[in-house]
């Protein structure tokens, strides 16, 4: 190992201290993925202060060198570490060395974690009972395994009672003897060596300068160069995809969208500091941002298949389901919520925020927001079986309750009905789902049934005659379903003698069977009178007030019934009679 190498290791003085005073604040963590920070270091610039997190029970008070949980002992003595303050460092050690041997112990042991302890410190337990990975041995807490030549060693922490019944966790006594050999074995190529001395040692903030320009040029610069091999891949791609399908037409597909950018990028990143010896916090940091790149790269890249998915399936059903559009973007915006939701969980989880109480207001929540708003999901659903049941269509009359209307748009939440006055009346779909709905666009073919009244004076010839001439002309109509024709004299009414006549038409819409029925009415007017008689008129009972009589007393008149006569009126005659 160079000189060079050595007086840094021997310093210990890495960059990337700050990351450490807030590794243990789980909601600075939590800030971190939402935010998508990919340089949290630059937000620290205090000593370090162990805090507590909540807890349904009290716990001991926590002393100043954040010995009460394992997660504050590990950062309290990296913390102690990086300053130089090995005295303070061996604190943390249980050992019975005291003094410069403690110290030396406490460098050892330093040394080795900075550079081979795998860079899970936001994992560690920020419980005063620990994670308790074997509850055989509740006192007992992993930090990590590092890989030796001897085998795999355990670095433990044991809690241990220093008097007056106070636990602290301290690294534990089996470790520290494998410590001096792992020491020994620490030989790896160190970023220091490979960059220039001056890099290195400027800082800006306290960070080294080969740190900012890793994160304000590094990162942009291999982004920039994964679109520039994406703009060299898409053509050699498309004319690959034009051949095999052999439609000259296709486009350039993106061989590498920009999720997949982002993930080379996160893969870079793991693959250069399994690579290349950095600092413990160093390596926790950008195993962090990979993590962070890694999570909301996949979320983008579902929400891009969900996009492509949605599209997909508008063209297959747009065809036969009018409106499902609305249905698939609200179901892509419900997924893609979840997307994101399920994203921040796993971010959450990764920096030790236990996700439970997100679950359990999200419950609580989607309670509260489903009983609020029950009416709108209720049209919300209503919508949805309009749409895929399809009892209506736009462009359907539709009659609805006391409503005539042409249908004009089928939404999620109403359908808008245009009415014969030319207004808009939006009605909500639950209603609609729950009525009685008569669909007249959708009928295929139109009843023409008017009944005939004829009078009373018509002959049994007369009524041959005219049931004989109206079955010709129904029989010789084109657009009529020929085994509907019924012409027969049904009935001897009150005041006339009644004749049924039905038939169904083939007809484009109600416009034209309106034409159809006007000329056959018309027709059947000729018939009645070629027949010589006409069309009986109605009989009316006509009740006279009551008479008043010569005594004063009121006296009811007799009730007269008047009863039109069912013969044509004689103006001639009449006149001449006159």
């Amino acid at each position: 190992m160079s000189a060079r190498t050595g007086e840094r290791r021997n310093s210990c003085d890495p960059p990337s201290l700050w990351v450490a005073h807030f590794i243990r604040h789980r909601w600075f963590c939590a800030c971190l993925l939402s935010l998508n920070l990919l340089f949290p270091v630059l937000a620290v610039a205090q000593p370090v202060t162990p805090t507590s997190p909540a807890a349904p029970q009290p716990e001991p008070a926590r002393e100043s060198l954040g010995r009460s949980t394992p997660r504050g002992a590990v950062l309290g003595f990296l913390s102690a570490a990086h300053k130089g303050n090995y005295e303070l460092a061996a604190q943390y050690l249980d050992t019975r060395l005291r003094d410069k041997s403690a110290a030396i112990l406490a460098h050892q042991l330093f040394v080795v974690l900075d550079r081979r302890l795998p860079a899970r410190l936001n994992q560690l337990s920020d419980k005063s009972e620990g994670s308790l990975p074997n509850p055989l041995k509740p006192d007992q807490d992993l930090v990590g395994t590092i890989a030796s030549v001897n085998g795999n060693v355990d670095i433990l922490l044991d809690r241990v009672d220093i008097g007056k019944g106070e636990l602290r966790w301290l690294f534990s006594g089996t470790t520290l003897e494998s410590i001096p050999g792992l020491y020994d074995e620490v030989n790896v190529v160190s970023v220091d060596n490979i960059l220039p001395e001056a890099i290195v040692t400027t800082r800006l903030a306290g960070i080294p300068l080969f740190e900012w320009l890793a994160v304000l040029v590094g990162m942009p610069l291999l982004y920039v160069l994964t679109a520039f091999v994406s703009r060299l891949a898409n053509p050699i791609a498309g004319k690959l995809r034009r051949q095999l399908s052999k439609r000259p037409d296709l486009p350039n597909p993106d061989v590498m969208p920009r999720p997949l950018r982002l993930l080379l990028v996160a893969f870079v990143i793991l693959w250069t500091i399994s690579k290349v010896s950095l600092p413990l916090l160093a390596r926790q940091f950008w195993s962090s941002a990979a993590t962070i790149i890694i999570i909301a790269a996949c979320v983008w890249l579902f929400i891009l298949i969900n996009g492509r998915v949605e599209g997909l399936l508008r063209q297959r059903l747009a065809r036969r389901h009018t409106g499902v559009a609305s249905i698939l973007r609200l179901g892509r915006r419900v997924i893609d919520l979840l997307a994101v939701f399920v994203g921040m969980l796993v971010g959450l989880n990764h920096f030790g925020v236990n996700p439970t109480a997100a679950l359990a207001g999200l419950g609580v929540g989607g309670i509260a927001v489903a009983l609020a708003a029950q009416k709108t999901l209720e049209n919300v659903i209503g919508g949805a079986s309009i749409i895929f049941d399809q009892p209506i269509r736009e462009g359907d009359t539709l009659k609805f309750a006391e409503m005539l209307g042409t249908v004009e748009d089928i939404g999620l939440r109403s359908t808008r009905i245009r009415t014969p006055d030319r207004t808009v009346v939006s009605v909500p779909n639950g209603q609609i789902a729950n009525a009685s709905l008569e669909n007249i666009s959708i009928r295929d073919k139109f009843w023409f049934h008017p009944n005939l009244s004829l009078r009373w004076g018509t002959t049994a010839s007369q009524m041959r005659s005219v049931l004989e001439a109206l079955n010709n002309l129904l029989a010789q109509q084109p657009n009529i379903e020929r085994d509907s024709i019924r012409v027969r004299f049904l009935r001897f009414g009150a005041s006339s003698l009644d004749v049924e006549v039905l038939a169904y038409f083939f007809a484009r819409d109600w416009g034209h069977f309106l034409e159809i029925q006007q000329e056959l009415l018309l027709q059947i007017m000729e018939i009645v009178q070629a027949a010589g008689t006409q069309m009986a008129l109605q009989s009316h009972v006509v009740y006279p007030a009551a008479a008043s009589a010569s005594d004063g007393t009121n006296a009811q008149a007799p009730l007269k019934t008047a009863v039109t006569d069912t013969k044509p009126i004689d103006h001639a005659a009449t006149a001449q009679s006159a």
